[in-house]
């Protein structure tokens, strides 16, 4: 019997074929890509890799407008040109699929990973469902990849279904509603392709309604009481707390200092507090904890964790579980990183005190346990890997170590009727605290007080405060929220925030919404609620899951959600003129610049029919100045005028690069040593002080010019067509 392996990437399929093979394993290049081959006497194990979807939903008619409702699996690479390369892996999976006999999904245990697996072999397989078999690992160690192959598993159907409808009602959601946005939006002269789907409404809906919250939200005064009491001026707070009446507060204070020189010691209260170390990590709980510590994104802490997995390095990432079960091997992990230096003094205090039993969370997930290394010892870190891997190596070995024990002390003291106290507190055992130092507690020495003891009172003091706003969300954050309230999966919500970003409804590290956001909010929510309504969402979700359970059928959720789409788009179309008048203003908004050097307009945002940005007047056609700006950049306005040329200055951000802020006038003295590639505007369209009329360029016409010059044009030469390469012969290694 010939067995066909799937994994889900190259450094996966690899280190399965080393653990299986060992020095039987020969790699096979075919077409430049590599798969893995196991002769064995009875058998031959041929393992080969995905590049994640080498199948994605599409649509099956050719209808460009909305709702579109019909929808397939089709080969990525023919859905969309970005991905042609998954081409190649896909020609090896359709030329090992005929030599086998039994098909194994060894990708990602989660919903992503099962439906890349099981695509694979229903369709590359000819219905191959009925002779496949799936693999179930949490770590890429050779131990765990040999024990899941020795324990093959039934294909996990149910969490297919689910997967499968999950996507479909992703794409239906998302491509219907960015279409009817883009739609609303194209109507008033604007072609900017916008986007909105099944979770990312939502999301926004959270950011938007904390948005109105603050700007909502009217400070209002409070007060609160303090003392300075004995020779070193310790504080006490007043035991009414905030007090919000401005008189009752001026009571208690003028009692205070009246009563100032009776004040004595009422009340001595000791405890002894026991705190818990925190659980292991969950994948949220570690997007938190980098962000808090390192000032990580969480898209990159999820992107750095999965390269340490694939690398054995630690166990999957992608969990919910805060549990770490003893089938683990908890003790001969906690031996293993007692090898490495950086770990040893605490591993092997664990193991002296034989401390095998962690400390875990509530949170639990039937695929994997919580994040965890595996012991082997890391090399070829860059450093925010070595950091990610001691923020988890800690967190595992604290999990082991004792409790930590705090001594707490509360003094009250009376002045009168009103009473003021203070709090202190001296760590006795640091325990988990030394194994696990990305949280601290802090200490606070009292001196010594007796009961009845009469102290001396420095002041009285009466401070009027105000309330503050609720604060806005970071992603880390927002991605716990998200958690709570049950919207997108863990391996996604990250992805989410992020095209909110990428479509500027939102910005900023403490996230803002932008107008152009929240126009786009409130437009959906006064005349289309369902597209930004959480409990929408919910349902869905919830639905989903009953598929994993056998509930409910992938058809029956399916076809729900196209119900509830249709729904949602039949309000949408009813408003439509409503919504794009409230986006209209709100993307316009957005996307002034400042002040046109000509006519004093709002200078715009244009894009033109081929899909080029430039900048404009707002007055169009009265004044035709039009300025072109960088393409693939986010153009910001930063409020600022050239005090040289007098156009707006704006900054430009771009992916991986460093933001940088110029004006837009190419001939401005500020660009005298420039050396202009794609970086600043190529040319002004605009002849100065001419009247408007004899102006030689338009807006229309600017459209069609609106890419940057480089500085030097270089002249194109013919050169005659290179004969075409043979194709690449299979190459046995």
């Amino acid at each position: 019997m010939n067995v066909l392996i799937i994994a889900e990437k190259p450094s996966v399929a690899l280190r399965i074929a080393m653990a299986l093979g060992n020095d039987n394993t020969r790699k096979v290049v075919s077409e430049g890509v590599s798969y893995y081959e196991i002769k064995g006497q009875k058998q031959t194990i041929y393992v080969a890799a995905a590049v994640g979807h080498v199948f994605t939903i599409h649509q099956t008619d050719k209808e460009r407008n909305y709702p579109v409702l019909n929808v397939g699996w089709e080969a990525s690479y023919k859905v969309n040109k970005k991905s042609d390369y998954t081409k190649k892996y896909l020609d090896v999976f359709e030329e090992l699929a005929p030599k086998a006999d039994l098909f194994i999904n060894a990708c990602d245990y989660d919903t992503e990973g099962t439906v890349i697996g099981t695509n694979i072999i229903r369709f590359v397989g000819k219905d191959a469902e009925k002779n496949a078999k799936r693999m179930k690992f949490s770590t890429t160690t050779v131990p765990d990849l040999k024990e899941a192959y020795a324990h093959l598993m039934p294909l996990d159907m149910g969490n297919f279904k689910a997967g499968e409808a999950r996507h479909m009602l992703d794409w239906l959601w998302g491509i219907n509603l960015s279409r009817a946005l883009t739609s609303a939006i194209s109507a008033n002269r604007f072609t900017n392709a916008l986007s909105i789907g099944r979770v990312q409404g939502p999301t926004l809906a959270i950011l938007a309604k904390r948005e109105i919250e603050i700007g909502n939200f009217v400070p209002t005064p409070f007060w609160r009481l303090s003392s300075k009491i004995g020779q070193e001026l310790i504080e006490f707070l007043n035991t009414r707390g905030d007090i919000k009446d401005n008189m009752v507060a001026q009571k208690a204070f003028d009692a205070s200092r009246k009563e100032s020189r009776n004040a004595q010691v009422t009340g001595i209260d000791s405890t002894e507090q026991m705190i818990r170390p925190f659980p292991p990590f969950d994948l949220t709980t570690l997007q938190l904890e980098a962000s808090k510590a390192f000032r990580f994104d969480p898209s990159a802490t999820l992107a750095i964790a999965q390269s340490l997995y694939e690398r054995s390095f630690i166990s999957y990432p992608r969990t919910s579980s805060q549990k770490l079960p003893p089938a683990l091997g908890l003790s001969r992990i906690i031996a293993d990183l007692a090898k490495i230096p950086a770990y040893s003094d605490h591993a092997k205090r664990l193991m002296k005190e034989k401390r095998y039993q962690p400390a875990e969370g509530a949170k639990t997930d039937e695929a994997h346990p919580a994040i965890y290394p595996t012991g082997i010892e890391p090399s070829g870190l860059e450093e925010q890997e070595r950091k990610l891997y001691d923020l988890i190596a800690r967190r595992f070995l604290a999990c082991f170590a004792p409790v930590a024990k705090v001594a707490r002390t509360k003094i009250t003291v009376s002045m009168g009727e009103e009473s003021y106290s203070t709090n202190g507190s001296i760590i006795l055992d640091k325990g988990w605290l030394d194994y696990y130092p990305y949280t601290t507690l802090s200490e606070k020495t009292l001196p010594q007080f007796k009961k009845g003891q009469r102290v001396n009172v420095s002041s009285v003091d009466m401070n009027e405060m105000m309330t503050q706003p609720p604060k806005r969300y970071s992603k880390a954050q927002l991605i716990a929220d998200l958690e709570k309230k049950n919207l997108g999966t863990k391996a996604t919500r990250a992805a989410i925030i992020d095209t909110l970003f990428r479509r500027n409804y939102i910005e900023g590290v403490s996230i803002n919404v932008t107008e152009f956001g929240m126009s786009v909010y409130e437009a959906l929510n006064e005349n289309a609620n369902m597209i930004v309504n959480e409990e929408t969402t919910k349902t869905l979700e919830e639905d989903m899951e009953e598929i994993v359970k056998g509930k409910k059928t992938e058809e029956e959720v399916v076809d729900e959600g196209k119900k509830m789409l249709v729904e949602a788009l039949k309000a949408f179309d009813q408003n439509k003129i409503r919504i794009a008048e409230a986006m209209r203003k709100g993307l316009q908004a957005s996307e002034t610049l400042g002040p046109c050097p000509v006519d004093g307009g709002d200078l715009v945002i244009r894009r033109s029919r081929v899909g080029k940005f430039f900048a404009a007047c707002a007055n169009y056609p009265k004044c035709t100045v039009t300025y072109s700006v960088p393409q693939n950049a986010k153009i910001v306005s930063t409020g600022k005028v050239c005090e040289h040329c007098h156009t707006p200055i704006i900054k430009v951000v771009r992916r991986g690069k460093r933001p940088f802020e110029m004006d837009l006038d190419p001939k401005c003295i500020t660009k005298k040593e420039w050396g202009i590639k794609d970086e600043g505007p190529s040319q002004v369209v605009i002849q100065e002080q001419k009247p408007v009329v004899q102006q030689q360029q338009t807006v229309a016409s600017a459209e069609q010019q609106a890419k940057p010059k480089s500085a030097k044009v270089v002249a194109k030469k013919k050169v005659a067509a290179k004969p075409k390469k043979p194709a690449a012969k299979k190459k046995m290694i």
